[in-house]
């Protein structure tokens, strides 16, 4: 994955759905980007600008941990930061409306034809 080689996000989101094949990976996702959300709603409600620091720290706590200790690769971040963070977002849609494994397997389906 050294170059770039999607030049759009809705090229981008298979592959990105297929370096979360584990359920155990989307769920530390899904957690981690909960608690973004939390914090980022959290913040602007109370007035408290503070808790925006703790947003990459679970953001990206949680996602790191589940792709290092997990799934056993190498964040898409790394490569594709923008695209990496609305596919969280994305993908925290897909998970929250049942849609997830459906476009698992369909991503699998498009990045295995590549």
């Amino acid at each position: 994955m050294a170059d770039k080689k999607y030049k759009t996000f809705w090229e981008f989101y298979p592959y990105y759905l297929t370096e979360h094949s584990l359920p155990i990976n989307r769920a530390m996702h899904f957690i981690g980007t909960g608690i973004v959300i939390a914090l980022l709603i959290t913040g602007v409600v109370t007035a408290r600008p503070l808790l925006f620091l703790f947003i990459p720290l679970a953001g990206y706590g949680f996602a790191w941990f589940g792709h290092f200790m997990l799934e056993k690769n190498r964040p898409a971040t790394f490569v594709y930061p923008l695209y990496s963070l609305g596919s969280d977002f994305v993908m925290f849609w897909h998970i929250l409306t049942g849609q997830i494994g459906k476009k698992v397997e369909e991503a699998h389906k498009i990045i295995d034809v590549k």
